[in-house]
C-alpha cells in the first residue's frame, strides 16, 4: 500500500499554531508523510505567540522536509504528485477569500490549486474573527467547490468573539480520512 503524503499549510492565525502543530505531529505518529507550506506571513512575522523562525525550525525538524516557502517552491506540488491532500491549517479569512476567489499569490494558495489539478481533496481548518460577517460568503462558496472539505467548526468566543470560528483541532485527522474518500465529515458545525 501506498504511504500517503498530506500537504500540511499554516496561514497567519498564529494564535492556533500550537494547536496546529500538535495535530501534525499526531499525524506524522500515523505513518503519514507531511510535506510543509507556509504562508509568506505565517513564515516571515514575529507576533506574541512566537518567533517565525522558531516555528519553521521545529516543522522542519518534525517533517524533515523544508517548509515551502515561496511561489516557485509550491508550483510543482501539482505536476510531480506530491500529496494526496493538502490541508489548510489554520486557515484564514483572508486564504479563504483568496481560494474562493481564484487567487493564488501565496506560497499556500498556489499549493492548494496545484494539488488541486489532481483532483484530489483540499481540507480547511477555518481560524478567522470573521467567519459569521465577511468571511461567511467565502466559507459557502468553498463549501459548493468540488474537492474542498471543512474540518468541523465551532463559535469559539460567543461574547467577546461573536463572528469568530475555530475549527476543531482534535477531528484534523478523521476529517481528512473523510475527505480522502470523497466525504464531508458531519456535522461540519457544532
Amino acid at each position: 500500500m501506498k504511504k500517503l503524503t498530506f500537504g500540511y499549510a499554516l496561514t497567519g492565525s498564529f494564535c492556533t499554531f500550537e494547536r496546529s502543530l500538535t495535530q501534525m505531529e499526531y499525524i506524522l505518529s500515523e505513518g503519514i508523510d507531511i510535506l510543509p507550506v507556509m504562508s509568506f506571513n505565517a513564515a516571515g512575522l514575529d507576533t506574541r505567540f512566537g518567533k517565525a523562525k522558531d516555528f519553521i525550525e521545529t516543522i522542519e525538524a518534525m517533517t524533515g522536509k523544508r517548509v515551502i516557502r515561496t511561489l516557485e517552491e509550491a508550483e510543482p506540488i501539482g505536476p510531480k504528485k506530491m500529496t494526496d491532500l493538502m490541508i489548510v491549517l489554520p486557515c484564514t479569512g483572508n486564504t479563504l477569500a483568496k481560494l474562493a476567489s481564484g487567487i493564488y499569490d501565496t506560497p499556500v494558495t498556489l499549493a492548494v490549486k496545484s494539488h488541486l489539478r489532481n483532483q484530489k481533496p483540499v481540507l480547511i481548518g477555518v481560524s478567522t474573527n470573521d467567519a459569521l460577517s465577511s468571511s461567511a460568503k467565502n466559507i459557502g462558496t468553498l463549501m459548493n467547490y468540488r474537492n474542498y472539505y471543512f474540518i468541523p467548526m465551532r463559535q469559539d468566543d460567543v461574547i467577546n468573539k461573536p463572528y469568530s470560528i475555530v475549527c476543531d483541532f482534535e477531528r484534523v485527522l478523521e476529517a481528512a480520512l473523510y475527505a480522502l474518500d470523497g466525504k464531508q465529515i458531519e456535522p461540519m458545525i457544532f
